[in-house]
C-alpha cells in the first residue's frame, strides 16, 4: 500500500499579519535568497496580483522577480514590503 503525500505549502499557513512579520524576519536572517524565496511566499498567500498592484508592477514582473533564481532588484524589494504592510530596517548586533 502506497503512502500518499500531499506538497505543504507555508502560504496556505500565513494567517495572520503577526505571521507574516514573523516568516520575513526569519528569513531575512538566512540569505537574500532565502529572503526573496519568503516575499514570493507570502505575496502569494496575500494575492499576488493584489501585491503587485499595490506595489506599482504588473505581475508578470512580480512573479518573475520573485520566482527562484530571480534577482529582484532592491527598489522591487522595497516596493513590495510595503505593499506587504512591512518595512526595511536596518539594526546593528
Amino acid at each position: 500500500m502506497k503512502l500518499k503525500t500531499k506538497h505543504f505549502d507555508v502560504a496556505e499557513h500565513l494567517e495572520s499579519d503577526e505571521d507574516i512579520a514573523f516568516f520575513l524576519e526569519d528569513a531575512a536572517e538566512d540569505s537574500p535568497e532565502e529572503f526573496v524565496h519568503a516575499l514570493n511566499t507570502v505575496a502569494r498567500a496575500k494575492g499576488m496580483t493584489e501585491i503587485a498592484r499595490k506595489a506599482g508592477v504588473t505581475r508578470a514582473s512580480l512573479y518573475k522577480s520573485l520566482a527562484d533564481g530571480g534577482r529582484p532588484r532592491f527598489d522591487t524589494i522595497s516596493k513590495v514590503t510595503k505593499a506587504l504592510g512591512c518595512k526595511l530596517t536596518v539594526v546593528h548586533d
